[in-house]
């Protein structure tokens, strides 16, 4: 397996060396370009010393050792990834600006890209960045998100480079499917997919929601689509991006989400219920800001919200939809994960302790019991949840296949 690593100049270019040890512990062989702004922050030599390669700076560079090509490099990787990719090389990459030896290797480039964005947190924000992204998406891109948190500008908020040991992991991942057959065993296949927290609002300010990250469904929904199903993802605030070739559905209430899901679930062969939505909601939202007003206590009334899954449960019973659901639980997990199951009319239902600190809400990584509703289950060790996704559609595929 062979990476092509694009370094661009940021303060985050120092643990693209880092990144570069991290693939090479898992086997990868890896060749480093940087641009002219990246080698201000950290010399060419870090990278070739640690490659082992000739490192290219200048586009019209001849070294005596190598011949340096913008195709032949791009050819001779199975991924190009970027990490980190600075706002300036989004744009040139979004609008096929070729002015240097990396934006011009990206245009020449026929394999899969992995960018891993780092930059000031207004410069994220910015329209044009976001659009750029947006751009990136729409033609294939995949990302490692920034980090939130204490910038080396001094500011606070996303911007900062994802930490190396995910970007690591988003590479290998990528690699592993690209040596992977091309699978279409969901070709035909339309999957409706619920993500992410629903947000129920108190007043203007304060709301009750939970910590789901949404990386559990959008996994699901990214394999699905690899596999060649139809995917429609329906997403309550997360802070991943929209999976390309995906129709994403943003929503925030439990009200939204229901709304969403019922008038596209007549489409869907398949429905898979991934999102942590709330059970309950305010009775009332206040028009105006609660004031604490020296009470030492106040009292919120509480109503349940709509049952999605529960609803779409019953109407599959007359239209042969498979429904797929999700059980986080902090006890009694296996006993509660079926009661839902036979109560909410499921075909499959996926387990989570939510006790565990490497599994569940908010961490890459997931372990679970996936259990059926012909009495029968298995236990999944703990995994990257792009695997376990996968695990989970194989028993879709193959259910699918039965009936």
């Amino acid at each position: 397996m062979r990476v092509l690593l694009g370094v661009t100049g940021c303060i985050g270019a120092y643990k693209a060396a880092e990144v570069l040890r991290g693939l090479q512990r898992a086997g990868v062989d890896v060749r480093v370009i940087m641009t002219r702004s990246a080698a201000e922050f950290v010399r060419p030599l870090t990278f070739e010393a640690l490659s082992g390669k000739p490192v290219v700076v200048g586009m019209y560079e001849r070294p005596d050792y190598a011949e340096i090509e913008h195709i032949s490099v791009a050819r001779e990787a199975d991924l190009l990834l970027v990490a980190p990719a600075t706002a300036n090389i989004l744009a040139k990459f979004a609008h096929g600006i070729a002015d240097d030896f990396l934006s011009t290797v990206y245009l020449s480039n026929t394999n899969p890209v992995l960018i891993a964005p780092a930059m000031n947190v207004e410069m994220w924000r910015h329209p044009a960045t976001q659009a750029n992204l947006a751009t990136l998406r729409e033609i294939g891109c995949e990302f490692v998100n920034p980090g939130d948190g204490y910038q080396a500008c001094g500011e606070v908020g996303v911007g900062r480079l994802a930490e190396v040991e995910d970007i690591v992991a988003a590479a290998l991942g990528m690699l592993e499917r690209t040596r992977e057959p091309k699978r279409a065993d969901l070709e035909g296949e339309r999957l409706l997919i619920t993500a992410g927290p629903t947000v129920e609002d108190l007043d203007p300010v304060r709301f009750i929601t939970n910590r789901s990250s949404g990386r559990m469904g959008y996994a699901i929904a990214e394999a699905a689509r690899d596999r060649g199903a139809r995917v429609t993802l329906v997403s309550g605030p997360v802070k991943l991006p929209h999976p390309a070739g995906v129709e994403t559905v943003p929503v925030r209430s439990t009200a939204e989400m229901y709304e969403a899901v019922m008038s596209r679930i007549g489409d869907a062969t398949v429905f898979v219920g991934c999102a942590a939505v709330a059970d309950f909601r305010p009775a009332a939202r206040a028009p105006q800001k609660i004031k604490k007003r020296g009470a030492s206590r106040l009292t919120i009334e509480l109503e349940p919200t709509e049952d999605i899954i529960g609803t779409v449960g019953r109407s599959a019973r007359d239209n042969g939809l498979l429904v797929v659901g999700f059980a986080a639980e902090s006890e009694s997990l296996i006993a509660h994960a079926e009661e839902k199951m036979r109560a909410k009319g499921m075909d499959l239902i996926v387990a989570n302790d939510i006790t565990r600190e490497d599994a569940g809400f908010d961490v890459e990584t997931n372990a679970a019991t996936l259990l059926r509703s012909d009495g029968s289950r298995t236990d999944w060790p703990l995994q990257p949840k792009r695997e376990l996704a996968a695990r989970l559609l194989d028993e879709i595929a193959a259910m699918k296949k039965k009936r």
